[in-house]
């Protein structure tokens, strides 16, 4: 073993609006921190829609937990309290309750797609996830979207351009038909050199165990 840390691409297949792929997210940033004298990661976010079929003013949380996974109020408001208690044990916070909304996120992913080329995606996802699980925001309303990308530095005027024009929708749609023809259908999917899957918001330590593995194996 030199003295090198080692090159690892790792591709990140997730949505805005799911609370796992937070908690995924902030796990795998600590393991990789933790890890930085073997690894040296470059990460990128891939678009995955948990609701394609969304309406514009979105949803009531409860109503659709109840709809999609038939969970009682109860069984929905504990899983909000278990999500919302593994989340801060990763330093972020999550306010939603039974009154929130979910939304689509297709202009959220093209905005992703753009944020990448300028090399900010991380900070645009980052945000963006505080934008909805903290703040209540809404990440399909134009104007929350183009504030979120000038708080990370990112020129206002063009987000709005991008989320206007419909630009790298052909994009983002290509990218979903590619991971959906990888095999991934739920999310987050972690795929590590191309040839490694981990699903779910696993703890920093398995994270960090498995960053550790395939850096060994070269």
């Amino acid at each position: 073993m030199t003295g090198h840390p080692a090159p690892m691409k790792i591709d990140f297949v997730s949505d805005i609006v799911c609370p796992w792929c937070v908690i995924g997210l902030r796990a795998l940033e600590q393991a990789m921190a933790a890890a930085a004298e073997v690894v040296a990661p470059t990460i990128t976010f891939h678009p995955f829609e948990l609701n394609p079929n969304m309406p514009p003013e979105g949803q009531n949380i409860a109503e659709h937990v109840a709809e999609k996974y038939g969970a009682t109020p109860e069984q929905s408001a504990s899983n909000r309290a278990d999500i919302r208690a593994r989340a801060a044990e990763l330093g972020f916070a999550m306010t939603g309750t039974a009154e929130s909304r979910i939304y689509n996120t297709f202009d959220a992913h093209r905005l992703l797609h753009w944020a990448q080329a300028q090399g900010k995606q991380a900070a645009l996802k980052n945000r963006l996830f505080a934008l909805y699980f903290s703040e209540g925001g809404n990440p399909s309303d134009a104007d929350a979207l183009v504030c979120a990308a000038a708080d990370i530095g990112l020129d206002p005027d063009e987000a709005r351009a991008v989320l206007a024009t419909g630009r790298y929708t052909d994009e983002v749609r290509a990218e979903q038909r590619h991971w959906h023809a990888q095999g991934v259908t739920a999310v987050p999917a972690i795929v590590i050199n191309d040839r490694y899957l981990i699903m779910g918001g696993q703890p920093p330590e398995a994270f960090e165990r498995a960053l550790r593995k395939i850096a060994e194996e070269g």
